[in-house]
Formats: structure tokens, sequence, C-alpha cells
């Protein structure tokens, strides 16, 4: 496989970085970009870093479809840098992203496009999947030892929006990245939050790197520490 090769122009650049994850999850994930109603797209995988033996699961399966996916590995630096390193590469005249451990439904894309028709820059609401009332809740950026609901929050993977935004701004390696580069958008964009819900974000998975963090800042805030 051609990891960098030139691509035709599309319409959409979908980039997921991948760092880990368990491979039915990042299968499950590629799948859905490749099950779009909408078919004018490339996938961009970002490996950042994985460990060998699921690097190699990984292009193995990526393979399969190396005319629509570019597959790029690079030493581990962090999902901000991952995503930034996908950017560069896209051909699209619109860009979004994918977590490796969620998924989009059918006509995600294409509701993507419809909401833009009067933005340059959108965030939408997820069909979040729960193991427990308490997954619809994390940390604030503001003081992280307090809880928000998901639905107030920024989210990388239900941001989409036009190239030039994601080649202007760039997202920092820090907490709520996502939040900060919404925010800096809307001081150049138009940005607007959507109610679309067609991301199906996974929070019942205990691993992963937000129920990770979550569960690190109660044990930071917690009255025994």
């Amino acid at each position: 496989m051609n990891q960098l090769s030139e691509k035709m122009k599309v319409e959409i650049s979908v980039i997921m970085a991948v760092y880990n994850t368990d491979f039915p999850w990042v299968q499950r994930a590629i799948d859905s970009v490749m099950q779009q109603d909408f078919q004018d797209f490339e996938l961009i995988v970002v490996d950042d870093g994985s460990d060998l033996a699921k690097s190699s699961q990984l292009l193995s399966y990526v393979s399969q479809h190396e005319d629509r996916i570019t597959y790029l590995r690079h030493q581990n630096k962090g999902q901000s840098h991952a995503i930034n390193s996908g950017v560069k590469l896209a051909q699209g005249n619109y860009i979004t992203i994918l977590d490796a451990d969620d998924e989009y439904m059918p006509h995600h894309l294409s509701g993507c496009l419809q909401q833009l028709k009067d933005a340059d820059l959108i965030a939408s609401t997820t069909h979040t999947v729960v193991g427990d009332e308490e997954d619809y809740f994390v940390p604030d950026r503001h003081d992280q030892s307090k809880l928000v609901h998901i639905d107030d929050c920024i989210l990388f993977a239900t941001l989409f929006g036009k190239k030039e935004v994601f080649l202007s701004i760039g997202f920092e390696e820090t907490y709520a990245a996502d939040a900060h580069f919404y925010e800096s958008a809307s001081t150049l964009y138009k940005v607007k939050k959507t109610d679309l819900r067609s991301y199906i974000y996974y929070r019942n998975i205990a691993d992963s790197k937000c129920s990770m963090m979550k569960l690190a800042n109660l044990k930071r805030f917690s009255p025994d520490n």
C-alpha cells in the first residue's frame, strides 16, 4: 500500500487518529465510514504510534480499501498532533473527524453537509451510548473538579467544516482542544452547534481516553487527596 499516494480531489476528508485502540472497534469505525450514503470522501487513518502488532492489524485491514484510505504512521505525539497531520494530507473541500472507538450512522456525512450550508464549521450533539447515567458527564474544561453534560460540550469528532478552517487554526495538545478550536474558529468564521445526533459516541468503553480522563479527575479531586 502506498501510504502517502496522490489522491483525486474529493468532497470530504474524514480523519481518524488511532492509538492502541482494540481492532474490533477500529474496524467498526472504518466500516461506518465506508457504508455512508454519501460516497465522495477519503478516509485518512493516522496511527499515532500504536504497538506494532496493532499497527500491523490495522494496516492489513485498511489495505483492502487503498483506493479510499490513506494510512500514515508516526511516533506517539497525541491526538491533536495526529489530526493536524491528517489535515495536511487532506484532499477534501471539507474536513471532519472520527474517533477510532466510535462510529457514524449511515447518513452522517450527508447530514453534516446539509447543516453546513449556512456556516463554515459545525459541531453537533451525539447519539451517546452509556453504561450508566454518569457517563453523560465529563470534566468541565474551566474547572475539572466539576462535571458537565456531553450535550453542552464541543467534541472533536462532531466537528465538520471547510478545509480552510482546519488549515488556519489547528488543534493544540491540551484538554478540551476541540472546544478551544471551535472558539478560535468562531472569531474568524461562521460556526454553529446543531442537534444532528448521527455520530454514535460510545461512553461505555471503560478504557477509552475520555473515560480514563474522567477517572483520573475523580481521583485527583477526591476528598482523600
